[in-house]
């Protein structure tokens, strides 16, 4: 089959998803599935092949892809139920004055998504921000579009969050680069998405808490877990999966403390550690029986499991790609673009994104997509983290009407569409861009 034969078949296959996931509202999961068949079947695959490379795609994907997320999901759900998110909210506030309360809930969202689902992390949150327009009569943006900012920047960017880990998978990329600009990327990010544009917007448009949310504070039948607790659990799997990066870089193969670094800085040892720790510190110390903590576990794997499900079906895409002689073709042809690799990943990213609306199938879809170039071009090591974080900013923009967190801003904040596209859309296009142009920079620098 010829090279523009391929192309045209990857091309119908990226046009049967978005039909399927906008139009037929199919399920992502099965979507995926469907479209890695007929693609491997349209490009002359043996029907054999295409199981082989079905099931070889997602076991490959899986065997990373299921052990982080679901240790991330328990981690957060620990730190949910202990109400740890809430201890670092009224920390942050206290010692940053009300004055200052944008940045307090600006690092707090961006500490928070690291381990914590972004809506959980909002929902649980929100009260502070109701609490604090009421209380000042600013609008509730004033204070909300700080906290959304935090909450999106480390959930798009920093690992363990499942987007970036997914995308790290089918590319690649060794986490501890991921974070180390995902962190670069996201700070600028939440500041300008964050204080300074939540000011500005705040002053365009004016909303008091909905009726119809007015929510009790939530009540816990235990003291809130400390605040240095609360910061060092998180902050625990991000170190040792950094130290581990970095002792690869400055100490030699075979050096003991590099084997050792290397082994707790690995994602599944390092958030078993933390894991555990978050068992034992916000449960077993905290009076939680041994029932009530597997029982809080399980909990938490029920939205890991469409995420991780959409995951391994992108590795499928990706595998189908490979197996067909597609995604050489691909590669080939992206290769010999003028475009770099980190904007042309951003790119694809993006009209995946306004398209269907989906952060995770942008993240999957651009990443099964821009994987043969990866190869092509031989590119490894940190420039494989910049274009983790690159596809995260496309699959991050122009958030509208088919994007679910649109609607979850739309109502706990009672804003009309309107109004919700020059916030929240606004808010996270910021977001998008700034994440790239600080990655596009540093790809100037790093090769």
């Amino acid at each position: 089959m010829s090279g523009s034969t391929l192309i045209l078949v990857a091309l119908l296959g990226v046009f049967a998803l978005l039909f399927l996931v906008i139009r037929t509202k199919l399920h992502a999961f099965v979507a995926l599935l469907l479209v890695s068949l007929l693609v491997g079947i349209a490009a002359g695959m043996p029907l054999n092949k295409v199981i082989e490379s079905i099931t070889n795609g997602m076991g490959g994907t899986l065997g990373f892809v299921a052990v982080v997320v679901g240790l991330g999901a328990m981690f957060g759900q620990m730190l949910e139920v202990s109400g740890g998110a809430e201890r670092l909210a009224q920390t942050l506030v206290k010692k940053f004055g009300q004055d200052k309360a944008q940045w307090a809930l600006t690092l707090t969202g961006f500490l928070v998504a690291i381990p914590v689902f972004f809506d959980v992390g909002f929902i649980i949150l929100v009260p502070i921000v109701y609490g604090l327009a009421k209380k000042t009569g600013r609008s509730l943006l004033y204070y909300g579009i700080p906290l959304l900012a935090g909450l999106a920047v480390t959930h798009s960017f920093v690992p363990p969050t499942p987007g970036p880990i997914a995308v790290a998978d089918l590319l690649g990329a060794e986490l501890g680069w991921v974070i180390l600009f995902g962190v670069l990327a996201g700070i600028p990010s939440a500041i300008l998405a964050g204080p300074v544009f939540g000011r500005y917007i705040a002053k365009k448009i004016h909303v008091s808490v909905p009726d119809y949310m007015e929510l009790e504070e939530k009540q816990y039948d235990k003291e809130l877990p400390s605040f240095a607790m609360i910061a060092s659990l998180i902050f625990i799997p991000l170190v040792l999966i950094l130290a581990n990066t970095v002792s690869g870089v400055l100490l030699e193969e075979g050096n003991t403390v590099r084997s050792v670094l290397t082994f707790l800085g690995h994602p599944f040892v390092a958030l078993i550690i933390a894991t555990l720790l978050a068992f034992y510190f916000l449960g077993v110390r905290r009076g939680y029986s041994g029932d009530e903590i597997q029982s809080i576990a399980t909990k938490a794997l029920e939205p890991a499991g469409i995420i991780i499900l959409v995951t391994g079906a992108g590795g499928v895409f990706k595998q189908i790609l490979i197996d067909s002689g597609v995604g050489k073709v691909l590669g080939d042809m992206m290769a010999g673009s003028a475009l770099p690799p980190i904007l042309l990943a951003f790119l694809i990213a993006s009209i995946v994104r306004v398209a269907q609306g989906s952060a995770t199938v942008a993240m999957v879809t651009a990443a099964g997509l821009i994987s043969p170039l990866i190869d092509t071009l031989g590119l490894e090591g940190p420039v494989l983290g910049l274009i983790v974080i690159s596809i995260a900013a496309g699959a991050t923009i122009l958030s509208h009407v088919n994007d679910s967190g649109f609607w979850l801003v739309n109502r706990y904040f009672g804003l009309d569409v309107r109004d919700t596209l020059r916030s929240w859309t606004i808010m996270e296009t910021i977001i998008a861009l700034t994440g790239f142009t600080v990655v596009f920079v540093l790809g100037f620098f790093i090769q």
